[in-house]
């Protein structure tokens, strides 16, 4: 479905590649003014040179907390205003957790969780009424991934951030959102042997379908969305049923070996 948000102003984050560069290339498409913000400068001003007029670059680590807190007003002098907040920008270290450092543990939940709720705040400030805040959580934070512990609890405290701030927001005229993907042919899997089997069981989405769901929430304030839709029914039945969750593993299992192994063979990984 085409989305349009003409005079619209955005700030999306990890929107060097991957869905946060999806979402901003619809968004620019869609009329609106967007904000690109990640670590890479080069990659980002590429994007933004490609997208034109109505993109720029902002550099900036999200957990660096002085710098996000000086984003909104530097977004808002920019482009004339603020409408649009995406929280995408994400870091996943994966094995048991006794196969990391307890400091790749906590800068999981510190960019994933800690700085959208940060930025969330800050920007709160500067949203217009008729605004939109989407944070892009996963199936992950719906139902915990084997050897993914502290991003399926990042993903976990995002959602519920997200639904308590609704009615926080809705006082400004601000609507809420989450969108829960499932595995994305992204390059944030990074070294593939290190995805749990699991995460393949599911069909996999490209950036651009996370990106229009994305768009869809910030139109319709749908409440949340999951990344196939009949991944996320499945994820709602694992964590409200423990025991079938438990029982359906070693068939999802052996699934995503088989899928993930495809893909491999695909990629020619």
């Amino acid at each position: 479905m085409a989305h349009s948000f003409p005079g619209k102003v955005a700030i999306v984050t990890g929107a060097s590649s991957g869905i946060g560069l999806a979402v901003a290339e619809q968004l620019v498409a869609a009329g609106a003014k967007v904000a690109l913000v990640a670590r890479t400068r080069s990659k980002l001003e590429e994007a933004a040179a490609r997208l034109g007029d109505n993109a720029a670059a902002f550099p900036l680590d999200v957990t660096d907390f002085a710098a996000a807190a000086r984003l909104p007003g530097e977004v808002v002098a920019r482009f004339g205003g603020l409408d649009i907040l995406v929280n995408n920008a994400g870091l996943n270290h994966r094995g048991s957790i006794l196969d990391v450092t307890a400091q790749q543990l906590a800068d999981v939940i510190t960019t994933n969780l800690t700085a959208p709720i940060y930025l969330t705040r800050v920007c709160a400030e500067h949203l217009r009424a008729g605004g939109a805040v989407v944070n892009v959580a996963s199936l992950a934070g719906m139902v915990p991934v084997p050897h993914e512990g502290a991003y399926s609890a990042s993903k976990a405290g995002l959602r519920a951030f997200t639904k308590v701030i609704t009615e926080d927001l809705a006082e400004r005229g601000i609507q809420v959102s989450s969108v829960c993907p499932g595995p994305v042919d992204t390059g944030f899997f990074g070294d593939i042997d290190t995805v749990p089997d699991l995460v393949f069981s599911q069909p996999m989405s490209s950036a651009a379908e996370i990106a229009d769901a994305v768009l869809a929430c910030i139109a319709s304030g749908t409440p949340e969305v999951a990344v196939p839709s009949m991944s996320g029914k499945l994820a709602t039945l694992g964590y409200l049923f423990p025991a079938l969750a438990r029982g359906l593993r070693p068939m999802l299992e052996k699934r995503g070996a088989a899928n993930k192994k495809r893909y491999k063979e695909t990629k020619k990984l």
